[in-house]
């Protein structure tokens, strides 16, 4: 039973079919000629990804990982001196350094925007602390250690009255609800495969708004990002993959453009409906039980459900329902540190549901704890 889609979900066969299907390909004829034959198999993730966010293929970017997109969009911001970085209080550990490290290099200040009365992101606050030194406003949609929902879209109305770069990590997010670039407001957001969109590890993506594109230098270039054009000059591309690089896991693309139209497939909307009634259902059996506190919050929740088991550590929960094959993760206090030490929380246990779980395991789950594992 997998309940750690949070941290990987499980492929679908044609998306693994997809993935082996190439890489026999370059064991048979190199990866160079594999690359020639599949150009069309690569360029429909652009497609796919653009049909799923609601934006054009010249606006995204694949790149390896969840992270490095997100990283190539934040370090290509112009900040200074004084410079305002508003984030939220469940903001993810890796962000949060990266705010710290620019802030050293720069002279920005990290500003966090209180929690409202719910845990979530307040827009009241946001509206109350933005001035004109506020450059980004930068947050996470689903926080790793909790069932909330950030209010990704009330958010982008403040930035976009402000005028002010607009950074979603959708992480979390992407592949177990909808997301539109143009409803939410972003001018950047970024996503994993591995997640919620079941596709592949070591594949991630970025979406750019096409206007702001040429008001972002990467932190770095290679000849796919820029064109040499003297001995002394170069030229950055004009699309959203000036943020890529050359050698990439073209298997993975591939795959990743399969998961995306496994998702569209089922529908997202019939997908966030399916994984709210499991998490629902799961939030409610753990909250009758002695002894288990769940730790979620939010006015609007989504599919990870975190909770602790008095007298266990976290750690020694997700070994002993291990052991009865029930995967489960643990949500560590220095993953989102803000918010664990405002609620005095400690690791959490994570139970995280896709709609291919079912009512059953869900049963199978609560009766291991309490049980006693």
């Amino acid at each position: 039973m997998h309940f750690n889609n949070a941290g990987a979900a499980l492929m679908p066969e044609p998306v693994l079919a997809a993935v082996t299907a190439h890489l026999s390909l370059e064991a048979m004829t190199g990866g160079y000629e594999a690359k020639a034959r599949a150009v069309e198999k690569i360029e429909h993730v652009y497609d796919a990804l653009g049909k799923m966010l609601n934006c054009q293929r010249d606006e995204l970017a694949i790149i390896e990982n969840a992270t490095r997109a997100w990283d190539m969009a934040f370090y290509s911001i112009p900040l200074g001196p004084g410079d305002r970085i508003l984030t939220a209080v469940a903001e993810y550990a890796s962000n949060y350094i990266a705010y710290l490290q620019v802030a050293r290099r720069t002279g920005a200040i990290i500003d966090v925007v209180p929690d409202d009365e719910h845990g979530q992101l307040s827009v009241e606050a946001l509206r109350r602390i933005m001035d004109d030194r506020v450059k980004l406003i930068a947050i996470t949609h689903v926080p790793t250690n909790n069932g909330l929902v950030n209010p990704a879209a009330e958010v982008g109305k403040v930035a976009r009255e402000a005028g002010v770069l607009y950074l979603l990590d959708a992480c979390q997010s992407a592949g177990q609800m909808p997301l539109d670039v143009a409803e939410i407001g972003c001018d950047m957001l970024s996503g994993t495969g591995r997640k919620y969109l079941r596709g592949p590890r070591g594949t991630g993506f970025l979406y750019v708004r096409r206007e702001r594109i040429e008001e972002l230098e990467p932190p770095f270039l290679d000849l796919h990002a820029a064109e040499l054009t003297g001995r002394d000059d170069f030229k950055i591309r004009p699309d959203a993959r000036r943020f890529e690089n050359w050698e990439t896991n073209f298997a993975g693309k591939i795959g990743l453009g399969v998961a995306v139209d496994y998702a569209m497939e089922w529908g997202l909307d019939i997908i966030r409906e399916r994984i709210n009634s499991l998490a629902g259902m799961l939030r409610a059996r753990l909250g009758d039980m002695p002894g288990v506190t769940v730790r979620d919050r939010g006015a609007e929740k989504c599919g990870i459900v975190c909770f602790t088991v008095e007298g266990k550590s976290s750690d020694e929960v997700r070994r002993s329902l291990g052991e009865r094959g029930i995967n489960v993760w643990v949500a560590q206090q220095r993953d989102t540190r803000l918010d664990a030490e405002g609620r005095s929380l400690p690791d959490l246990v994570r139970a995280s549901v896709h709609y291919y779980n079912s009512e059953a395991e869900i049963a199978c789950l609560c009766d291991a704890l309490a049980s006693g594992i």
